[in-house]
């Protein structure tokens, strides 16, 4: 089994980060870890666990993020990934939207570090990969080194040895999701402080981080970085992640290439029925700022959607790319 590595990771993202999204992100770096979007353990145990659980090989090192806050469930849904071919399991405690909380799901979690850590040992008893736990630095009022502390502490002393740490704090009444993203002040510092305050624990920072001269800077800091919107939005960013964070020597790969080797794989899965669209949306970033990227996107947008859309509909939106 690969032992994850967190040096350079890519968030999970709801809506955002499925197996297309992955075999493409898999395609610019080989080394960065990748998550899923968060599964709730009420949707693993009663809804398609197939369709929840199913990723390609070539995306290892793969992640799966399960949601929820009953033990017993949680470790059947660690047990059921691990199965899968899963190597970390990590525990959503940061999703604030009004949603998750009201199943007692995300950053709501933070005020009970007892269940974390209840929810952690039962996930570590019923596995033998990993269990992290991505949380935000803190929640409403609860907003201090000390409080953070304390949760971490709680939740270590249960087994987990890896934290995940958007630097913003959660308010849980008040502000949507995207807010939530964008309101509450980044906090780096606070991160910082906790990897000196627990320097045996492996510390990942995340939460608007947006180039990789940002990630090296953390990196003298912490032992992790984490990408989310400006992984998506701009992928080619991660085509120097190898070179610069794992001293791979590879040439970087050009956009043009990346996509030819994608079409295998595009029409493999136009053949099991999947649509254009659900994996064309994901690399409309791909050639932002380039010459022709904004008519690739167009191109993509206005025809991946159409009844019959095919192979050659990307083929089309490249050549406008081509110089």
């Amino acid at each position: 089994m690969r032992k994850p590595s967190h040096t350079f990771c890519v968030a999970p993202m709801m809506d955002w980060t499925d197996r297309h999204c992955r075999y493409f992100l898999r395609l610019l770096s080989k080394h960065a870890m990748l998550y899923t979007e968060m599964v709730t353990s009420g949707a693993l145990i009663h809804g398609n666990k197939e369709r929840f659980l199913k990723f390609n090989p070539e995306e290892q090192p793969v992640a799966i993020q399960l949601g929820g806050s009953n033990p017993k469930e949680l470790a059947e849904c660690a047990k059921m990934a691990e199965d899968a071919g899963y190597i970390e399991i990590n525990l959503n405690v940061g999703c604030p939207s009004d949603r998750v909380q009201n199943g007692k799901i995300g950053a709501c979690l933070m005020a009970e570090p007892e269940l974390v850590a209840e929810c952690v040992a039962a996930m570590q008893n019923s596995v033998a990969i990993p269990v992290t736990v991505k949380s935000r630095i803190g929640i409403d009022n609860m907003d201090s080194h000390d409080e953070l502390a304390e949760f971490i502490s709680v939740v270590n002393s249960a087994g987990c040895t890896c934290f995940i740490l958007h630097a913003r704090i959660a308010i849980l009444k008040g502000l949507s999701p995207k807010q939530n993203r964008e309101v509450p002040p980044l906090n780096y510092h606070r991160v910082y402080d906790i990897k000196r305050h627990f320097p045996e624990l492996e510390i990942i920072i995340n939460g608007g981080i947006k180039n990789l001269p940002e990630a090296h800077e953390h990196l003298k800091y912490v032992d992790g970085v984490m990408l989310g919107r400006e992984a998506y939005q701009r992928p080619y960013i991660l085509s120097a992640v190898d070179k610069e964070f794992f001293d791979v020597q590879d040439e970087i790969p050009e956009r043009l290439n990346i996509l030819e080797h994608f079409l295998p794989y595009i029409d493999t899965e136009l053949s099991d029925g999947t649509a254009l669209r659900h994996i064309t949306r994901h690399i409309l970033g791909l050639f932002q700022s380039q010459p022709g990227g904004k008519k690739f996107r167009r191109y993509l947008s206005e025809n991946a959607y159409k009844p019959g859309a095919d192979l050659s509909v990307l083929k089309h939106a490249m050549q406008l790319v081509q110089h």
